[in-house]
């Protein structure tokens, strides 16, 4: 197994900063696309868990703009051969004490790579 070849980690890279981008600038359009349209698509949130690309999305569309904007931390991508990787990052809001987490699972099909699975919580203070 290939980790972290250097031309699929620049592809996963890439996504990650374009679902970071949309992501804080409430691009729901974006968020959908990035994410794997399945039934066994899962999101476990901060207080919400997500199983399915139409639960995912719904969420999405009543989630509200404000309060999204995020410092990351420290990130770490790592790519599996050519067509899995993971993305781990934390981050800090301005509004918020604690430090968050995220993790997500991308997978390369046939349109691109798409996230197959996501995580987000709060650290304990």
């Amino acid at each position: 197994m290939e980790l972290n070849n250097p031309a699929v980690l620049k592809e996963v890279t890439e996504m990650f900063q374009q679902y970071e981008h949309a992501l804080v600038t409430n691009n729901v359009q974006i968020l959908d696309q990035l994410f794997w349209n399945n039934p066994v698509t899962v999101r476990y949130g901060a207080s919400e868990n997500l199983v399915g690309y139409q639960a995912i999305q719904d969420f999405r569309k009543q989630r509200s703009p404000k309060g999204l904007a995020r410092t990351l931390v420290e990130t770490v991508i790592t790519t599996f051969d050519k067509n899995l990787a993971t993305a781990n990052t934390t981050f800090t809001r301005e509004t918020e004490p604690r430090v968050g987490r995220q993790s997500q699972t991308w997978v390369r099909f046939p349109e691109g790579w798409r996230i197959v699975s996501a995580h987000v919580s709060w650290m304990s203070e």
